[in-house]
């Protein structure tokens, strides 16, 4: 089979299951321009799948926003580093049960089956490629180089999108319902110790998340703050790309072994967490967050097979500073010099910590607020969590909080303690999307209930039209 024949059957598939039918939401006007039921910020996996899902409840009138050129949404191409996805090839994601749409239709559709039990993992690469063929093939409605920076919300039940960029010529959208799907650090921000960003200059340090300059570390020695996959895929980045020394320092004695998410992915946690009270849900993620992901074992039988690799365990680092010769590093086992750190420790997540929500963060529910969790589990990193919806709605902190907050959702890594890794995750996302788009749909059905229930009892329309003879 060529892509071409591909496509062809995801068209006829998608015409077996009636998809593209007539939209019911019924349209609104506004003085200030075209009103979208729904749009969507972010463009990778979650945003186009979210699109997809929202198109098969028949809500046709969105939008999908992207900061990034076209073909370079999500991390795959910018700063993820791994060399094949952690997840299982197997497991389907955004598809959402449409058999030609998955990957491996799409993989098969230009390798063969045999090229795809060939595949031990999927390649970075080629799951962009991917969402690339998903976005065009479904013909969802991206506009990319849009950035938002501002949500206002608006007490007509419309919020004002404040944008800039190339493909925002007015500066400003109006929506119903806004979806964040802005990937893992859209419900936070990368966190890089303030040991290091008080201290260092920026030519001496990166967190993983940032463009890195690995032409110019060719033949230097560096070091990598964190013990999680992405330190290891980072290292190993770095040593093929010239690295002299790569070396890894770990806080724990012990690397992690043991990926809570193998679990999740056979045991219906993952579809089914949201159903749990909020005391499980709590103490699930404080055990998660014990855990940690580690690396694959490709993944660091790559990075330890380079001469330059290098591991420190029970190596928290004690004290940074910018020296003549680069950066000195002091830990328990001594100091080393390096000419340029990699920081990979992860994100913080937090409403407050997001500019486009700045004018109704204060408003945003967290699980502080609507949980005290036992001393034993409670985690000041899980309490800062938005509380959500098991649909992906932010929740306020009181009446006036609820009516800001109407309309907006969280589907990136914020949902992780309410609604699971199922936003967050590729294993989760199937499972996932079609809850948050039927949540979209029952909401913008209840705003509009009255006109639509005043339309049905108000419903006239002759449908049968046959008449029978008269006896006698």
């Amino acid at each position: 089979m060529s892509l071409e024949a591909l496509n062809e059957r995801v068209k006829t598939e998608l015409s077996y299951l009636a998809f593209g039918g007539a939209d019911w939401v019924r349209p609104l006007s506004h003085p200030e321009g075209h009103v979208y039921d729904v749009v969507i910020i972010g463009g990778g996996q979650g945003g186009l799948g979210t699109a997809f899902g929202l198109l098969r409840e028949r809500v046709s009138n969105i939008l999908v926003i992207d900061e990034n050129r076209e073909g370079l949404e999500g991390p795959w191409e910018t700063y993820a580093r791994m060399v094949t996805l952690r997840t299982p090839k197997h497991l389907t994601s955004i598809d959402l049960g449409v058999p030609s749409l998955t990957f491996r239709s799409w993989w098969e559709a230009q390798f063969g089956p045999e090229g795809w039990e060939a595949v031990d993992k999927i390649p970075r690469g080629d799951w962009m490629n991917y969402l690339r063929w998903y976005r065009k093939v479904l013909n969802l409605p991206v506009i990319n180089e849009v950035k938002l920076n501002l949500i206002e919300p608006a007490e007509d039940g419309i919020h004002r999108l404040h944008i800039e960029g190339a493909g925002a010529p007015r500066g400003l959208l109006l929506a119903r319902k806004v979806i964040l799907a802005n990937g893992i650090q859209g419900g936070g921000e990368w966190h890089v110790p303030p040991m290091i960003s008080g201290k260092l200059p920026d030519h001496l340090y990166a967190h993983t998340s940032k463009d890195i300059d690995f032409e110019a570390l060719k033949g230097k020695k560096i070091a990598v703050l964190g013990g999680g996959a992405s330190a290891f895929d980072n290292a190993n980045f770095a040593l093929n790309e010239g690295v002299a020394e790569a070396h890894v320092f770990v806080r724990r004695k012990e690397l992690p072994r043991i990926n809570p998410i193998r679990q999740m992915e056979v045991s219906g946690m993952i579809e089914h967490f949201p159903t749990l009270p909020d005391a499980d849900k709590y103490k699930v993620f404080a055990h998660f967050f014990k855990f940690n992901q580690p690396p694959t074992n490709d993944t660091f039988g790559r990075a330890a097979s380079w001469p330059g690799f290098n591991l420190h365990l029970g190596a928290p680092w004690l004290d940074v500073e910018a020296t003549d010769d680069g950066a000195v590093v002091t830990t328990p086992q001594g100091k080393f010099t390096f000419d340029f750190l990699i920081i990979s420790t992860g994100l913080l997540t937090d409403p407050a910590l997001r500019p486009e929500l700045k004018l109704v963060e204060s408003h945003i529910a967290r699980w502080s607020d609507r949980y005290t969790a036992p001393e034993e589990v409670a985690n000041p990193l899980l309490d800062s969590h938005p509380y959500l919806s098991p649909g992906f709605a932010f929740e306020g902190r009181d009446e006036e909080g609820a009516k800001l907050l109407h309309g907006l959702y969280a589907f990136n890594y914020s949902a992780l303690i309410s609604c699971g890794i199922s936003a967050s995750a590729i294993s989760g996302m199937k499972y996932a999307i079609p809850k948050l788009a039927s949540a979209v749909a029952h909401q913008l059905f209840l705003d509009d209930r009255e006109e639509i229930l005043k339309n049905f009892f108000a419903y006239n329309e002759l449908e049968f039209v046959g008449e029978w003879p008269q006896k006698g």
